[in-house]
């Protein structure tokens, strides 16, 4: 009998669309290597586990982005579950979509970061900040560039806005230079992409609407340059005990070198996505890559 996969997408994140997008590759992907594939849009917890109870799959392919979905929740919940999951465990995962915590730790490795500090929406907007412009203000967890801002003056620094105020915030040195990202796939990263994006910024309209942005893999990068980015991914993957997967995107010029901006342990599968691109130019297909999350599932086990 065919090994049944639950594949969980959508979900209550600023990147819900992101992974809809997604779904039908994933799924498709999927049934060619022989698995049943369950379909289940999260828009509702107790949907999901009623969805889980019936169909009891031997695996969950989270096809979820941002917050609630690669922050550590959905994974407590399934090790709850004691159902295998896809990507990383729940701290992996936690540390991961935290910038700020991410940041210290790599800082602690010997890791090139952004200066910068953590504060509160609020707070920035009744004290501002010591850093000389151009800056970065963004959400100290949350993904595919929702909510950053380049402020490169006070003008720019009157339009950050978020819902909430107590939204809690990165305000980094802005690193001029070129887009870089390199995956890691099973602890070993080897390929670097560099990203140009028409606009002059990897936002989210240029991470998933066609011809934004340019992807030059490998990038035309100097050898020692693209070894720093691969042994940076590789580092920061270990550190954090991800899984099978993540991703890091990175900032470099001759003055400050490489500097890590930070890690995606859920990257994206989209069409337009930089894994599956990567993953391609190693040799390894979509599908053979949706199958090595599937075979290298797994949940926090009670005896641990």
């Amino acid at each position: 009998m065919a090994k049944k996969v639950l594949l969980l997408y959508g979900g209550f994140s600023a990147e819900r669309e992101v992974s809809i997008s997604s779904k039908n590759d994933i799924s498709s992907a999927l049934k060619s290597k022989g698995y049943a594939v369950v379909e289940h849009l999260l828009d509702n917890v107790w949907d999901l586990i009623d969805v889980l109870k019936t169909e009891q799959p031997d695996v969950v392919y989270n096809g979820l982005y941002g917050n609630w979905g690669e922050d550590g929740e959905i994974q407590g919940l399934l090790d709850m579950l004691q159902i295998p999951y896809t990507h990383s465990c729940l701290k992996a995962s936690a540390l991961g979509m935290d910038k700020y915590l991410t940041k210290l730790l790599a800082q602690q490795a010997g890791i090139k970061v952004a200066q910068g500090e953590k504060t509160t929406y609020a707070d920035f907007k009744l004290h501002g900040t010591a850093l000389p412009y151009p800056y970065v203000v963004k959400p100290t967890s949350d993904g595919s560039s929702v909510g950053v801002f380049i402020v490169k003056s006070r003008e720019d620094a009157e339009k950050v806005c978020y819902k909430c105020e107590n939204t809690e915030i990165l305000i980094e040195q802005y690193i001029a230079g070129r887009e870089l990202t390199a995956m890691c796939l099973k602890g070993k990263s080897s390929v670097v992409t560099e990203l140009v994006a028409k606009s002059g910024f990897y936002d989210y309209d240029a991470k998933y609407t066609a011809g934004y942005t340019q992807h030059i893999l490998p990038a035309q990068i100097p050898e020692n340059v693209a070894a720093t980015c691969c042994r940076y991914a590789e580092k920061v993957h270990n550190l954090l005990r991800c899984g099978t997967l993540s991703r890091c995107d990175f900032r470099y010029n001759p003055d400050d070198g490489v500097v890590l901006l930070e890690i995606n342990t859920n990257p994206g599968m989209t069409s337009l996505s930089l894994v599956p691109e990567q993953a391609k130019h190693i040799g390894i297909s979509y599908a053979d890559l949706c199958e090595m999350l599937i075979l290298n599932a797994s949940c926090r086990k009670r005896k641990d």
